[in-house]
């Protein structure tokens, strides 16, 4: 097997926190923790957890729009923080990403035509006008827009066809990667269908490879072929999609899944309920332990490792189920 696509090594940011007091010691948010994932070119990997676990952080990471404190990230052979900045500026047609309100990420100044071709005057300048009009006709076109879009403003749509708007954007460099940060949660439930079946085909006639972040399991289910599962910034079960839905091995993973609106807990088992941790800050060794119902000793004084459970799953858990 080739060199992956994309390879994250042992991510870590931490973010200072407000001192208590004028001489008290600094303490620091470790927003990710240690987070390493490979993507495979052609490939979907979901990225899930709460609000907080680290998911949009490690997608700014990936993106190279915030440095890491430690690791690394590897984007076709290259480390992309040790390239120079013209050429990584170069680099970013390569990997471009979606962001999760629609409108706040357009520019309500400036027409469709010019938002979606402004990434082409860096990609590629020596196209003029007529050159570029065509290339985002053609692109509008690929994502159900009508070629009138061109000259009317991002008010003038609806959520989802705002989102299309950038999708349109985000592919008109022709990436290898797409980076798509919860582009449907500010979608109403029907247009959600829309944008990812509409994701789903332009990853089957372009061979894109995905990276897609979401709170919702329901919608990472439905287009991530595998998928990995963060808590407060740390990777706590990772799998292939199919058995990590059906077969969770970590309660946070178990939890998620059963919260997931209409979804029916195999035999007739009860829905697993997390307790309230009252301590945040995570004193245990295992940071999931306070709001863990099966938490044992073990766990609070012995960090758990990921490691293999079977199944072709990974998970950070003295106790698998």
């Amino acid at each position: 097997m080739g060199e992956p696509l994309l390879r994250a090594e042992n991510l870590v940011r931490r973010y200072p926190l407000k001192r208590a007091g004028l001489f008290q010691p600094r303490r620091w948010l470790s927003a990710v923790d240690g987070v390493s994932l490979v993507l495979e070119k052609g490939r979907s990997l979901g990225i899930v957890g709460e609000s907080g676990s680290g998911k949009s952080t490690l997608a700014r990471l990936i993106m190279a729009l915030e440095r890491p404190d430690e690791g690394r990230v590897i984007m076709g052979g290259d480390d992309l923080f040790a390239l120079p900045a013209d050429e990584l500026r170069q680099r970013r047609r390569q990997f471009q990403m979606v962001f999760q309100d629609p409108f706040g990420s357009l520019d309500p100044r400036m027409t469709v035509e010019n938002i979606v071709s402004e990434p082409l005057e860096v990609a590629q300048p020596e196209l003029d006008t007529a050159g570029r009009r065509a290339r985002v006709s053609a692109m509008l076109a690929s994502v159900a827009l009508p070629g009138e879009a061109l000259d009317r403003y991002p008010h003038e749509f609806s959520g989802g066809q705002r989102q299309r708007i950038a999708l349109a954007r985000a592919l008109i460099t022709e990436p290898a990667l797409v980076v798509a940060d919860e582009p449907v949660s500010a979608l109403d439930v029907s247009v959600q269908a829309q944008v990812l079946n509409l994701m789903a085909d332009l990853r089957e006639e372009r061979g894109l490879t995905y990276l897609f972040i979401s709170h919702n399991l329901a919608v990472v289910e439905h287009v991530a072929d595998r998928v990995i599962v963060l808590y407060r910034g740390r990777i706590v079960e990772a799998g292939e999609a199919d058995a990590l839905f059906d077969h969770p091995a970590h309660p946070y993973t178990r939890a998620l899944v059963d919260a997931v609106p209409g979804a029916m807990p195999e035999g007739g088992r009860t829905r697993l309920v997390l307790r309230d941790d009252a301590d945040r800050a995570g004193a245990t060794a295992c940071g999931f332990a306070g709001r863990c119902p099966f938490a044992q000793a073990r766990c609070r004084a012995e960090a758990p490792e990921l490691r293999d459970v079977g199944g072709g799953r990974l998970a950070a858990c003295h106790f698998p189920l």
